[in-house]
């Protein structure tokens, strides 16, 4: 059957426009070095294309998993190259910090951006990595509260343990804090401090209900976390969402193939829990999109996947990223074109600031 055309769509109907992202883990084929010059590159080609911010992961360890364990680092690097879109950490995994930094590194971060910095936070981390920092995993809800409590009063200007106040000040920045859940108490929590809530392109399902939708496990978050919100409260969700397009439908798929059943060979031998009991690499291809909650094809088959989750039409910001198909660099430069002039405003987003002066792509790839 052929993909309807992007003109039968019409764009959801939203209290504020759509806003869109970019998210990376910095997964490309390469070196370190390498991965982080193309993400600059993938970031500043967003920008170009008017996507209104540009979100990192962060992951220590493990580079099948992510690619980069200093986000504000590398933000203050992308920072220096691009001059108009927002710039995110989604997630800085919090309990592996030390809260007093994180507080000064982001403060730092926002003055040399302009004021561009949105700060997501989660628990985060292998038990693994967390062994490395000397604590024990289960302790994370207990550290994450704590921890965050600490940047949040640092921020507002309160004295830190010891008598000290941060500096630079950053009174701004607790009102761009992202908590990011898998849960309805989590999306609870971070309702009632009028944090963002943050919605993972993907979660593991239960044995009892191994074929829900995304939209049914994130919807109750949602649902919490609106109900959560202090009287008057803005909401600010962002959905991330495993987007892939390209300019033919077999060349999606043939990328699509590659990419899952490599990453479904990881996830089997991994001995992580939500990730080992998803289908294994000998799967169909269909089986693996469905099971990682991938939306790839044309600008029309990927419209046409997007509207079909509910859960996106409650969000304020969606976040595209190509994971964990990983395709090669230029498939990803044009997925991020093709997202930005087709896909994207079918489904509301219209672009703003006029951008088509910024420095193009291949300059910078020439200049990093």
């Amino acid at each position: 059957m052929s993909a309807p055309s992007s003109s039968s769509f019409t764009p959801f109907q939203r209290a504020a426009p759509l806003r869109l992202g970019f998210f990376s883990r910095l997964l490309d084929d390469a070196t370190a070095a390498e991965r982080y010059r193309l993400v600059a590159a993938q970031i500043a080609h967003a920008e170009a294309f008017g996507f209104d911010s540009a979100w990192v992961a962060q992951h220590h360890f493990h580079e099948h998993e992510g690619g980069l364990p200093s986000p504000f680092v590398f933000l203050a690097y992308v920072a220096s190259r691009t001059r108009r879109i927002r710039l995110g950490t989604g997630i800085v995994t919090l309990p592996l910090e030390n809260p007093v930094r994180v507080a000064e590194d982001a403060a730092v971060l926002d003055l040399l951006s302009g004021g561009r910095l949105d700060v997501g936070v989660g628990t985060g981390g292998t038990p693994e990595a967390f062994a490395a920092f000397g604590l024990d995993s289960d302790d994370r809800p207990a550290i994450f509260a704590k921890h965050l409590a600490l940047v949040r009063a640092a921020w507002a200007g309160q004295p830190l343990p010891g008598g000290d106040t941060l500096y630079p000040a950053a009174p701004q920045l607790p009102g761009r804090i992202w908590q990011a859940t898998f849960s309805v108490s989590g999306g609870t929590r971070a309702g009632q401090v009028g944090d963002g809530l943050m919605l993972s392109r993907t979660q593991p399902r239960s044995a009892d209900a191994p074929h829900v939708t995304l939209a049914d496990i994130q919807n109750p978050i949602v649902d919490a976390y609106l109900a959560a919100l202090p009287a008057g409260g803005t909401p600010r969700i962002v959905g991330s969402r495993s987007v892939f397009v390209a300019e033919t439908r077999n060349e999606a798929l043939r990328l699509a193939d590659i990419g899952l059943r490599r990453a479904a060979a990881r996830f089997a031998s991994s001995g992580q829990a939500g990730l080992l009991d998803r289908v294994g690499p000998d799967a169909t291809l269909d089986e693996l999109i469905a099971a990682y909650d991938v939306h790839v094809g044309t600008p029309d088959d990927v419209i046409a996947s997007l509207r079909a989750d509910s859960t996106l039409q409650r969000v304020t910001d969606l976040v595209c990223q190509v994971h964990s198909i990983d395709p090669p660099h230029d498939a990803i430069l044009r997925s991020i074109e093709l997202t930005a002039t087709v896909v994207a405003p079918a489904l509301g987003w219209v672009r703003g600031a006029d951008v088509a002066d910024l420095q193009p792509t291949h300059t910078l790839l020439k200049a990093a």
